[in-house]
């Protein structure tokens, strides 16, 4: 190893936390990677968190901050440590293939949650299906867009996130389409998935399209920044969205009297964190477990805003 990949190694070691209590007598060590910091990573950390103390295990948490190069790194890192398992959302189900590989290879149990890797690098997966998170915003969409539509097509654009992880975004995007296709007409699709650059995003598109009536944006700060962007062009009452991910702020929108934000499909990150936690530890176990776990996602619209406020409620878990 180079003295420049020996300081890498060191700096990264050095970034990678540890669950409060680590170091448990006769525990396994489990490293934990997100993508990113949000409240569903926040949730999907709580969620592994309860499931390694509950067993006795170390938990070794790490974020890759979306970089290929930065979750190799953790990889290796994990694997110079000497864990039992990663426990892992990949961010590309081919590019990150060779480090998970690598962790076979030294003998280190693998899990993929959220997100997926081809082939058989994976020995358990632990998802909430991106497609379904797009159909259960585009069943709340239907009847609302017979309100919209005269008779016609509603003119409607997307924020999508295909350049930071394509499978997921496309999945969403054509899972919500495949419900309302008959009734829309699509005038604009863009990337989009930071909330201000979404904000900035979705201004342009309403500028450049006066007609769109919808917008559809397929995560969380898509859809903060749709509904940021209709309110700032004062368009309420004219221009609606609908979107995805759940979060206090979005279940906030939806309550507002606005009338901005119509329908929303949550995931349930603390289940997905645990699930695979679980999941890896029961193979490190030597037990038979199903190797793919799909967990339910959970829609939310305007209409029912007693299931808004109970989901609501049920966020204070992840504080």
């Amino acid at each position: 190893m180079s003295n420049m990949k020996r300081l890498a190694l060191a700096a990264l070691l050095a970034t990678v936390s540890f669950a409060p209590g680590a170091a448990f007598a006769g525990g396994k060590a489990i490293a934990g990677i997100v993508f990113q910091q949000d409240q569903y990573f926040r949730g999907i950390q709580i969620g592994m968190e309860k499931a390694a103390e509950a067993a006795g295990d170390e938990l070794l948490a790490g974020n890759s901050d979306s970089k290929l190069e930065k979750e190799a790194q953790l990889i290796d890192t994990y694997i110079a440590r000497g864990v039992n398992s990663i426990v892992v959302a990949p961010l590309s189900a081919d590019a990150s293939v060779p480090a998970l590989k690598k962790a076979r290879d030294a003998g280190i149990t693998v899990v993929t949650y959220g997100t997926s890797a081809n082939g058989d690098v994976a020995q358990a997966t632990v998802t909430s299906s991106d497609r379904d998170i797009g159909i259960g915003t585009g069943n709340a969409a239907t009847d609302f867009l017979k309100t919209l539509g005269n008779g016609g097509k509603v003119k409607i654009g997307t924020l999508a996130f295909k350049a930071l992880l394509p499978e997921q975004s496309n999945a969403r995007v054509d899972g919500f389409l495949s419900v309302v296709k008959d009734q829309v007409d699509i005038v604009a699709q863009q990337d989009a998935w930071l909330a201000e650059k979404a904000l900035a995003v979705a201004s342009d598109m309403l500028t450049a399209n006066p007609d769109i009536r919808v917008i559809y944006a397929a995560n969380e700060g898509g859809t903060i920044g749709a509904v940021q962007a209709v309110k700032k062009a004062g368009l309420e009452g004219k221009v609606f969205v609908f979107g995805t991910d759940g979060s206090e702020q979005l279940a906030n929108m939806l309550l507002n009297s606005d009338n901005v934000l119509q329908a929303t499909t949550a995931q349930q990150p603390l289940e997905v964190g645990k699930q695979a936690i679980e999941a890896a530890q029961n193979l490190l176990d030597g037990k038979k477990i199903e190797t793919k776990v799909n967990v339910p996602v959970l829609p939310l619209t305007r209409a029912d805003t007693q299931a808004v406020a109970a989901y609501k409620e049920g966020l204070k878990a992840l504080k």
